[in-house]
């Protein structure tokens, strides 16, 4: 038999699932709704032989991580909101040297600097490349605490696959409800395993120098391709989504995180009414799902974004993935969550005509 069930919040699960997974370095500062990870992993990281570093500042603790990820540490370092802005050029470091790291972003309502309380105010800032240049980040999103426990553990194993950033983009519905969760196994990280990770120097040792983007040993057209292609390969191969009801649907909802659940809620209730609504569920941000939508049936009359930002952030990524050949709508909300007989009236007054497509601006 495996592990009994515990009832933890997302956070709790978060912090856990990551130091189950052999994280060993955390480096965060604190600020509402993540605070918990900061919180848990202060509390047990020392029990497990690690480090735990409440930084100065959100940029402090973002340049710490970078140290810890170069000598081979699995690390992790969380924010939200004002937080998570501060973090960007530390990304933009970490994706430069192609070191792996894991990032929890917990969302919050956002115009702007917004509030505290749960939205999901990040999404493009997650999926369209922390920081500056050329990079892109593996984004994980959450939608129950079960899965904050699991995409996070998965996490570590795809940050070392391609060497990047992989960013778990929770929100403040999420983080904070109490669900049973069955944690991971339990497992150590060998840091040594790598020969591009900086080790202790001994006399005999050959000098290894880092230097931004690229080995010495690696011309700027080589590390390109490279890139590039680590880039494919995550596209291709890391596209997460599950589907719920579509075989049949009039119409499509697609969404995320907390605004999901209450789409899944509304599918069911729809049905009740004589209404067949199906759901496409977001699990990876990016790559996005576009594989998810190439196949809908024939009865499908449009798609509705469900999200709770202002400016249908997710939105304008489904009308890349189906390229304009589906009608796309959008029921926002900002600083609320999504009512399910909301979503059912707003579906009904699509298929009667009453509402307007999405327009992208």
């Amino acid at each position: 038999m495996g592990e009994k069930f515990r009832l933890m919040k997302g956070n709790e699960a978060i912090a856990e699932a990551a130091l189950r997974a052999g994280c060993r370095f955390y480096a965060g500062y604190p600020i509402t709704p993540q605070s918990e990870i900061l919180e848990y992993m202060s509390a047990n990281m020392a029990a497990r032989g690690g480090v735990f570093v409440q930084g100065e500042s959100e940029i402090a603790s973002m340049s710490m991580l970078w140290g810890a990820a170069a000598c081979g540490e699995r690390v992790m370092t969380s924010s939200s909101g004002p937080g998570y802005d501060l973090k960007q050029e530390g990304i933009s470091y970490l994706a430069s040297y192609n070191m792996p790291a894991v990032l929890i972003d917990v969302m919050r309502y956002g115009v702007g600097d917004g509030e505290i309380t749960e939205g999901q105010d990040s999404y493009w800032e997650a999926v369209r490349g922390g920081g500056h240049g050329d990079s892109r980040q593996i984004v994980l999103t959450p939608a129950s605490v079960q899965e904050c426990a699991d995409l996070t553990y998965l996490a570590f194993d795809l940050a070392e696959k391609y060497r990047t950033v992989v960013i778990i983009l929770s929100d403040g519905g999420i983080s904070q409800m109490i669900e049973k969760v069955v944690l991971p196994e339990a497992k150590e990280h060998d840091k040594d395993q790598f020969d591009w990770a900086i080790k202790g120097y001994k006399k005999l040792d050959e000098p290894k120098v880092k230097v931004t983007n690229l080995d010495r040993s690696m011309n700027y057209d080589d590390y390109d391709r490279m890139v590039q292609e680590k880039f494919r390969l995550m596209h291709e191969n890391e596209q997460r989504w599950e589907e719920f009801m579509v075989e049949d649907a009039d119409l499509v909802l697609v969404a995320y995180g907390i605004s999901s659940r209450i789409c899944k809620s509304a599918v069911r209730r729809a049905r009740t009414q004589g209404l067949k609504l199906g759901l496409i569920r977001l699990i990876s941000a990016w790559p996005y799902p576009e594989k998810a939508f190439k196949n809908l049936p024939d009865s499908v009359k449009g798609l509705v974004s469900v999200e709770m930002s202002l400016s249908a952030q997710m939105g304008q990524d489904i009308c890349l993935a189906t390229r304009f050949s589906v009608p796309v709508y959008a029921y926002l909300t900002s600083k609320y969550v999504p009512k399910t007989q909301g979503i059912v009236d707003y579906c009904k007054r699509v298929l009667e005509g009453k509402e307007k497509e999405l327009e992208v601006y």
